[in-house]
C-alpha cells in the first residue's frame, strides 16, 4: 500500500513537473540576458564644428509618388553629388493582402539576402521582416522590371502566374514580433549576424523606460532567437539604448543620438550574452537633419553614414578611434529632392548605396561610390 501512495505521489509530481515547465520551453527559443554592469563608457568631451553638414528640416509634407510602377529618381541638390535610380519597387500589398505597413529600415548580407523591417502603423511597437533573395530576383530580371516585384501579391482573375508564383519562392515573410520602432536592423560583417534594438516607445521618440535591448535575429526564422538587456550609463550621462545601429567589418557596433545640444557618436561590441559601447569623444554641433533615421556603413570607402531625410552626412570610421581625429574635413554631405521619408541605406558589398525609402516602398541604388 505504501508503495501505491509512493508510485501515485511520483506521479502526480512528474505531472506537475511537465505542466510546470511547459510554458517555459513554449518560450525557451526566446532568451533575455540580464548585463549588470553598465554598457556604457563615458570619457573626456569636446566639440567639434562640422560646418561642411548642414541642418535640414523635416519637411511640412512629404512628397508622394503618384506614378508607383515606373522607375524613381532621388539625386542631390547640395553637396556631394549622387544620383539614386529605383532598384527595387517593393510588393503593395504583402502576401496574402497583409498590410506590412511602413518600411522602417534595410539590411544587406551581401548579394544574397535583403531584409526589411515592416512596422504596421496601427500595431504599435511590433512589426515583422521579410527577406528578398535578391541573387535570384536579379537572375530573373526584376531590376529590369520592377513592376513585377510591386505587384508580386495582386492576382489576376483571381490567380497567380507562373512568374508571380517564381517570385514568392524568393521572398520569406516572418512572423509578427515586438520591434519596438523598427529602423535598426543592421548586418553584422564581422560574424554575420543580425541585430537589431528593440526601442518600445509610448509615443514617436518617447521610450517606455531606459533599459537598452539588443535582439539578435535568427536567420532562418526571421524572428528574435535572445536579447541582451543592460542600461547606458557613465558619469552622470544615461541614454535610454539607441534607435539606429550599424557595424563596420570588423564588427564594430555604432549608433547616433541627438541629446539635445549635438550629435553623439557611440561605438561598441556586441557580444553573445553583452554589451559594450564607449561614447566616442567628438560631440558633432551639426546634426544633418530634424530625425534621426538611420546609420550605415559604406565597407570599400569605409565610412559612416548619418541619415535624416533628404539629408546624409559621412565620415571616415577609423576618425573616432583613440579621443578621435575627425575635423571638419573629414565630412562629406548631400541634400536631395524630393522630400520622401528616408528610411536607411545598406551596402551589398559594393561601394554603392542602396537607399530605403517610403511614400511608394522601394529601394533606389547609387550611380557611384557614395
Amino acid at each position: 500500500m505504501r508503495f501505491i501512495k509512493t508510485f501515485i505521489c511520483f506521479v502526480l509530481f512528474l505531472t506537475l513537473f511537465v505542466v510546470a515547465k511547459a510554458p517555459i520551453d513554449a518560450h525557451a527559443k526566446y532568451h533575455v540576458y540580464y548585463q549588470r554592469s553598465s554598457a556604457l563608457h563615458k570619457g573626456s568631451l569636446r566639440n567639434l564644428n562640422n560646418s561642411k553638414v548642414h541642418y535640414v528640416k523635416v519637411p511640412k509634407k512629404y512628397y508622394h509618388v503618384a506614378h508607383t510602377g515606373i522607375e524613381h529618381e532621388i539625386a542631390s541638390e547640395r553637396g556631394k553629388k549622387v544620383k539614386f535610380h529605383t532598384r527595387y519597387i517593393l510588393p503593395l500589398p504583402g502576401k496574402d493582402g497583409q498590410r506590412w505597413g511602413n518600411p522602417q529600415s534595410i539590411a544587406m548580407n551581401g548579394k544574397s539576402y535583403m531584409y526589411i523591417v515592416y512596422c504596421p502603423t496601427n500595431l504599435h511597437n511590433r512589426g515583422r521582416i521579410v527577406r528578398f533573395n535578391i541573387k535570384k530576383l536579379d537572375a530573373m530580371g526584376i531590376r529590369l522590371h520592377p513592376k513585377e516585384l510591386r505587384d508580386a501579391y495582386h492576382k489576376h482573375h483571381g490567380k497567380y502566374s507562373k512568374t508571380q508564383k517564381k517570385i514568392h519562392t524568393y521572398i520569406k515573410v516572418g512572423p509578427m514580433f515586438t520591434t519596438g520602432h523598427g529602423q535598426s536592423l543592421a548586418y553584422n560583417w564581422k560574424n554575420h549576424g543580425l541585430y537589431m534594438w528593440r526601442d518600445k516607445e509610448k509615443a514617436p521618440r518617447v521610450p517606455v523606460s531606459n533599459w537598452g535591448y539588443i535582439q539578435h535575429i535568427k536567420a532562418s526564422t526571421l524572428r528574435p532567437d535572445h536579447a541582451i538587456r543592460f542600461r547606458l550609463s557613465s558619469h552622470g550621462t544615461s541614454v535610454p539604448g539607441g534607435h539606429d545601429l550599424t557595424f563596420d567589418k570588423y564588427g564594430n557596433a555604432y549608433f547616433w543620438s541627438f541629446p539635445g545640444w549635438g550629435a553623439y557618436i557611440f561605438k561598441g561590441k556586441i557580444h553573445a550574452h553583452s554589451v559594450h559601447f564607449r561614447l566616442t569623444h567628438q560631440v558633432l554641433k551639426h546634426l544633418p537633419g530634424t530625425r534621426i533615421q538611420s546609420m550605415g556603413y559604406n565597407p570599400i570607402r569605409k565610412r559612416l553614414l548619418m541619415m535624416s531625410d533628404a539629408s546624409i552626412a559621412s565620415f571616415p570610421a577609423k576618425r573616432l578611434d583613440g579621443h578621435g581625429h575627425l575635423t571638419n574635413h573629414s565630412f562629406e554631405w548631400t541634400q536631395f529632392g524630393p522630400k520622401r521619408e528616408f528610411e536607411g541605406i545598406a551596402y551589398d558589398g559594393s561601394s554603392r548605396g542602396n537607399l530605403l525609402v517610403n511614400h511608394c516602398p522601394e529601394v533606389l541604388q547609387a550611380d557611384r561610390s557614395y
